[in-house]
């Protein structure tokens, strides 16, 4: 899935790279929070839109492995957890933009609550709307309220669920092992979908850390 990334973030590498070197996990719980923090902080004082614009796109170029290495061991419900699955979202969806789309317009025609309009998705939803859309859900978690992007990546991984369920249902009896694949997917988003809500919850409360 990651090779052929490499290796990203200016935060301080040689200090990730001593630290989980050393297979502490209370300084590798503090790095997380610290730079989970951190980034977020030089986000909100960030008045130049250019620089956010990379801070977005950041795995893009560098990749997510090291931000995988520091974050993803994180609790889902921290700072670093919830950003870490924010930016998992979007490099799912810009892996494969059309099938992504593909997905959630399925979702859409199973959804029978609001996970769409809380989403703040575009109809139709198409390949570029998609990823337009998980880039407005994670710059707000940059420069908004970031309960309100929480809660929007919760929708949106809610509705992927749904289509990838639906997905699974239609290929049940002539695709297998596409209707396999399928159901892991819908658990895998139904379980995001659960954690970015409880975190944001914790976010409006102040007490996501």
């Amino acid at each position: 899935m990651t090779d052929r990334f490499h290796r990203p973030v200016r935060v301080p590498l040689e200090a990730f790279e001593a630290l989980l070197g050393g297979h502490d996990p209370a300084d590798v719980t503090r790095v997380a929070h610290d730079t989970a923090s951190a980034l977020l902080n030089r986000a909100r004082g960030e008045r130049d839109a250019e620089v956010l614009d990379r801070m977005i796109a950041f795995t893009d170029e560098h990749g997510i492995d090291d931000i995988a290495e520091v974050w993803a061991p994180a609790s889902a419900e921290s700072l670093p957890g919830s950003l870490w699955r924010l930016y998992l979202v979007r490099e799912s969806v810009k892996r494969d933009p059309e099938d992504a789309s593909y997905v959630f317009r399925r979702g859409l025609e199973v959804d029978r609550g609001i996970g769409h309009v809380v989403a703040g998705a575009v109809t139709p939803t198409g390949p570029d709307e998609i990823v337009a859309l998980t880039d407005e859900i994670l710059r707000g978690a940059f420069t908004g309220d970031f309960s309100i992007a929480l809660e929007r990546a919760a929708a949106f991984c809610a509705v992927m669920s749904q289509g990838a369920a639906a997905l699974a249902g239609d290929a049940e009896r002539t695709e297998p092992d596409r209707a396999h694949t399928d159901t892991l997917r819908s658990a895998r988003f139904l379980l995001f979908a659960q954690e970015l809500h409880a975190s944001a919850l914790l976010a409006r409360d102040d007490a996501l850390d």
